[in-house]
């Protein structure tokens, strides 16, 4: 079976906790790259990036089957994962993020030029891409050409986030991967469903072996902190932010859904697919936030978008 190969890149900007392999000032974000095409060098790039609480290895089963025609690459965004932690906790912002990214595309690019990029974002990594897509002027190697927003849009449904913030950044501890998985089913019923051995795999990667035994969650407690300090005048203000971003998006856009989603809500979906980039909207029965690209209908409705070379029924 195909496997990806962890890399790093360093980033400017905040400084991460100590012990860092990251020069005196700033950070390092690892990246997961999955390439079974032979060229190291591939021109074609999809960035695919995760949620708030998540890491690039809840890409996997997209990838592997990305991996054969394109260069796939899955960040960990800062704070989560392989990647650094920060030593300010309110530097966890979606600004830092795009910043981030910026950075690895631009290691990309020194890599071997890009001529082809696309975005798939998950909810949080969702919006990077608007940060991304949506301001003319960032120095990109090459424009975003298509752009997946998973079960995200300006829009954030105050309820789901209240939902989030009852269980992001609590302190846990569990004494087996099955416990561990267990817990987080109970957190994640809304991904919809899944067969033991898929929630398995998914599960794998959000944990991280304690020195004295057992396991915690994979990412630094404090994420939580910029998360919680989010009142709901702050975030309904947000919006306009966002929708500026969103409408000034030239990438082709798909839009996910979770039919049972409470962050992304059906009026935001519709109002999606008449203005900026007019998403086409695809919607999974049975799921809410979010659709975890595991299912088969849920990897071809990706695996089209971006390698179809006749998309004229997508427009």
């Amino acid at each position: 079976m195909i496997e990806p190969r962890l890399n790093y890149v360093s980033c400017p900007g905040p400084a991460a906790q100590p012990p860092s392999g990251a020069p005196a000032s700033g950070h390092r974000m690892a990246w997961w790259e999955w390439n079974a095409t032979g060229n190291p060098q591939h021109p074609h790039v999809v960035v695919c990036v995760h949620g708030l609480s998540r890491q690039g290895r809840d890409f996997d089963t997209l990838a592997r089957a990305l991996c054969h025609q394109v260069r796939v690459i899955c960040p960990d965004v800062v704070g989560r994962g392989q990647s650094d932690r920060l030593a300010d906790p309110m530097a966890y912002q979606l600004g830092q993020y795009a910043s981030d990214m910026l950075a690895l595309l631009a290691h990309l690019h020194q890599q071997g030029p890009l001529q082809t990029l696309d975005w798939v974002g998950t909810s949080m990594g969702g919006l990077i891409g608007m940060a991304v897509c949506g301001q003319p002027g960032l120095p990109l190697p090459v424009p975003v050409r298509r752009l997946v927003l998973n079960d995200v849009g300006p829009v954030i449904e105050w309820q789901a986030l209240q939902r989030i913030g009852q269980y992001l950044g609590q302190p846990v501890r569990f004494d087996s991967l099955q416990q561990a998985a267990d817990v987080l089913w109970s957190l994640s019923t809304t991904f919809g469903p899944h067969t033991p051995e898929q929630w398995l795999a998914l599960s794998r990667p959000m944990l991280r072996e304690l020195p004295e035994g057992g396991f915690t969650l994979h990412y630094d407690p404090a994420i939580a902190l910029p998360f919680r300090a989010l009142t709901q005048e702050a975030a309904a203000a947000g919006e306009a932010a966002l929708w500026q971003l969103y409408d000034q998006i030239q990438a082709r856009t798909l839009l996910l859904r979770g039919a049972q989603s409470d962050l992304l809500s059906p009026q935001t979906a519709q109002a999606m697919g008449q203005r900026g980039p007019k998403a086409r909207l695809v919607e999974f029965e049975g799921v809410g936030h979010a659709p975890t690209l595991v299912a088969a209908d849920q990897v071809a409705a990706v695996q089209s978008f971006l390698l179809d070379a006749d998309t004229k029924e997508l427009a």
